[in-house]
């Protein structure tokens, strides 16, 4: 059976709190164990070429929110608008040309009242669910997440391999669905050591933009509004769309394919 592997990064709080963000976005982006390298030789030509016309070091890790509100070590590069924009499209396009898929899932914490909901344990299973349900049982996969929260989401994973209850679409029953295909324990990987949770990063962020600004129509923050706007952030997901590296079946009743949930009357969750 062949192996895919599987990465994890995330953006906003992922307590239940509202005071620091209202919502949590959890991406993955998964690839055959055979395009591994061929993906990995894009990004890495990608660097090169920042590094060539914008001095961006090939090992700085990138980290979206920090390049976009010119914090360390971003600030050092003294880039203009022009400059930050034109380094979000080339990351984008070669994001595009890769050969793997990205789900999103985004948890709207503003959408229930339970102190005890596992924000991010539940948009792992989310996540998890719908890479199961791409695997259609003609692959298995393993995953690396970054580093700091390894400790629920091996215990989420653990658990989702012996129950895993799913309500029917088609009724209020539910019905045990393990998942199968995940080889291993989570593992960790430090960011700034794997260009591919960098892209997560990447991706996580601009959902969050997406889903701040377009969904919930609210204006882009101060220092980002300062070197993008909303049609930039739409551009973004579009031509991630364009490249067919989103899995627009993990919601096909949304645009880019972003699975925005809460949690079910059931608790069970939704295929």
């Amino acid at each position: 059976m062949e192996t895919r592997i599987v990465y994890f990064d995330e953006t906003g709080d992922d307590g239940v709190t509202t005071l620091s963000s209202d919502h949590f976005v959890l991406t993955s982006l998964y690839m055959s164990a055979g395009v591994w390298q061929s993906n990995f030789n894009i990004i890495r030509e990608m660097r090169r070429k920042l590094k060539e016309d914008y001095g961006l070091h090939v090992s700085e890790e990138m980290h979206t929110k920090q390049f976009l509100t010119d914090k360390n070590p971003y600030r050092k590069y003294n880039l203009d608008k022009e400059a930050k924009q034109n380094i979000l499209k080339i990351y984008t396009k070669a994001i595009s040309g890769m050969d793997m898929k990205i789900i999103n899932v985004i948890i709207d914490k503003t959408r229930f009242k339970d102190s005890n909901y596992k924000i991010l344990e539940n948009a792992l299973k989310y996540n998890i669910q719908r890479i199961e349900n791409d695997s259609n049982n003609n692959w298995n996969y393993i995953i690396i997440t970054d580093e700091g929260r390894i400790v629920p989401m091996r215990k989420t994973a653990r658990l989702i391999r012996a129950y895993n209850p799913i309500q029917s679409k088609y009724s209020s029953e539910t019905y045990n669905q393990p998942i199968k295909n995940m080889v291993e324990d989570i593992l960790e990987k430090n960011s700034n050591e794997s260009y591919f949770i960098q892209t997560c990063d990447f991706v996580s962020f601009f959902v969050h933009l997406y889903f701040s600004t377009v969904i919930k129509n609210r204006e882009l923050p101060g220092r980002v509004g300062n070197a993008i706007d909303k049609a930039f952030v739409t551009r973004i997901l579009a031509t991630l769309k364009s490249g067919n590296v989103l899995n627009l079946q993990a919601n096909s009743a949304n645009d880019y394919g972003l699975v925005k949930q809460y949690k079910p009357p059931s608790g069970a969750w939704e295929t």
